[in-house]
């Protein structure tokens, strides 16, 4: 086990008016508030004070809300009257800085440029959870614009938040892009928390936090608000500390009645009326599942990236044109690329950010695309949706000729993490529940679920009974160890490597040394 550089860190939860909330669920926290052992004032408050303790070390807020205590307090006076409005009300929540707030707060995907750029409205999952009484404490740190800046880049760093840290051992990968989001929930800092992914970019961070991670079939949560990558992968996903707050929180952003904590089961073997299978010869070992890198194994360039770049060129340029103010005259990709390149700290080119060592290639694919849909873009769309479903996922649902798996059991990070993007890219409803320690670097992975398309009823009463069997077995979430509190280094990782060292997309160089231009040193 990895040596903790600092054992006097205080990592200690604040009392909630003498009781100790860490681990406590959302059910437990809305059970105190009903029968009066604390406030969502009280709540509030003592969840902003651990963020104030522990975000000089983990960076995973990047900004607070100045009027989350005058929300909590407004939701405690409906509650003396009586009014509660349902399981979230005065439930402290954190989202992605890529989902829009129409309050005193900045949404920036990260990046310095959006500052002082005034939203509309709401983001669409930010004003059903404030009608549902949710309290939200601020904006999470992220991979700055959902990793779509670079290829090469350090995980989980921003312009604004700087490098956010895996609280289990800060010197190690936290996962992206939604990292500060995970990292939150895994530390206590919020009860729950909502994140954006295009490519795994919810089921990965939470897998590396020890958190549960929740995907919900691409289409039943809106994504509008949200600073887009891809209107063709963009999904809104729930963090929890268990199934039950994920489901509630995904409930929470859902439009409509059909709520999925009705499907919670105590449950621990559901064999005799489910068949779960697993990935094995019949998904593809390539195709989809690459960025950007397929010609370079001879085959035509129909990778998620050639789809992405030509979206993010069109989707980013709508977004920017709904802003009420844009103070930089940011108005696409291009202005983007510009700015970078005209401020000393924007890491425009190559080697000038010790976190983008590529610079911005990303988005110089995608300014260089123009936007166009163009034959290469619409068959590199229909190769993957083909490759993903049909050819992919679809196939490894088949058990005989006359039955199909309801389910298939996953390792998150296993073959650089294929699977989960798999998943991400076919849009099917994800769940990853978290299994065990690491004992050589102290990092959790965990377990996931996969089912088909709007069954993500059937993917909360399987994960829950997944969840309860491992905590029968003693293998329930352990919280944050708070390994190397010290660490400064960053985690690179190299989105479409095909080197002989690489873990795919999930690359990461953390032991090796780099310069402060952010070259490998030998």
């Amino acid at each position: 086990m990895p040596t903790i550089w600092n054992e006097t860190f205080e990592i200690d939860m604040p009392l909630c008016a003498g009781r100790n909330i860490a681990e406590q669920s959302i059910k437990d926290l809305q059970h105190s508030m009903n029968v009066g052992h604390f406030t969502a004032l009280d709540l509030t408050k003592c969840y902003l004070a651990y963020i104030q303790k522990l975000n000089p070390r983990l960076s995973a807020v990047i900004e607070l809300n100045p009027d989350a205590l005058a929300i909590a307090d407004r939701l405690d006076e409906e509650r003396r009257y009586g009014i509660v409005r349902g399981p979230l009300h005065g439930i402290p929540f954190l989202v992605k800085d890529n989902i829009a707030t129409k309050d005193s707060m900045n949404t920036t995907a990260g990046s310095s440029m959006l500052i002082g750029a005034n939203v509309p409205r709401d983001a669409h999952v930010v004003e059903l959870l404030r009608q549902k009484g949710a309290v939200l404490l601020g904006h999470a740190n992220m991979s700055e614009w959902s990793s779509m800046r670079a290829f090469h880049y350090s995980e989980g760093y921003s312009t604004r938040g700087g490098q956010s840290r895996n609280p289990y051992n800060l010197s190690k990968n936290p996962g992206g892009s939604s990292s500060g989001s995970a990292i939150a929930v895994c530390a206590n800092m919020c009860a729950f928390s909502l994140g954006t992914e295009t490519k795994s970019r919810v089921i990965f961070p939470a897998d590396r936090n020890g958190i549960v991670g929740l995907r919900p079939t691409r289409g039943r949560v809106s994504c509008d608000g949200v600073i887009p990558v891809s209107r063709n992968f963009d999904t809104v996903g729930t963090f929890g500390r268990t199934v039950a707050d994920a489901a509630a929180a995904l409930d929470g952003i859902s439009d409509g009645n059909r709520s999925l904590t009705n499907h919670l089961t105590d449950h621990r073997d559901l064999s005799d009326v489910t068949k779960i299978g697993s990935i094995g010869e019949s998904v593809p070992d390539y195709g989809c599942c690459d960025w950007d890198f397929q010609s370079l194994r001879g085959y035509p360039e129909r990778s998620q990236h050639t789809v992405v770049k030509v979206d993010f060129f069109n989707d980013l340029r709508r977004y920017l044109s709904s802003l009420v103010t844009n103070p930089c005259g940011i108005h696409g990709v291009q202005e983007v690329v510009a700015y970078n390149r005209n401020i000393a700290s924007g890491g425009g080119f190559p080697w000038t950010h010790p976190a983008w060592p590529s610079g911005q290639d990303s988005f110089e694919k995608s300014m260089a695309s123009g936007g166009t849909e163009d034959d290469a873009y619409r068959d590199a769309l229909s190769h993957i949706q083909r490759m993903s479903q049909d050819n992919g996922l679809d196939r490894a649902f088949e058990y005989d000729d006359e039955r199909d798996f309801d389910a298939l059991l996953v390792p998150v990070q296993a073959g650089g993490g294929a699977v989960m993007q798999l998943a991400a890219q076919a849009g099917y409803p994800m769940i990853t529940i978290p299994l065990d320690i690491n004992p050589f670097d102290g990092v959790p992975y965990g377990i996931a679920l996969i089912v088909k398309p709007h069954r993500d009823d059937k993917l909360i009463r399987l994960g829950s009974a997944l969840e309860r069997v491992l905590l029968i077995e003693n293998r329930a979430r352990q919280p944050p160890l708070f390994l190397n509190v010290e660490a400064e280094n960053l985690i690179f990782i190299k989105d479409g490597t095909d080197d002989d060292d690489s873990e795919g997309d999930y690359h990461s160089d953390e032991n090796d040394t780099y310069d402060e231009y952010g070259q490998l040193m030998s």
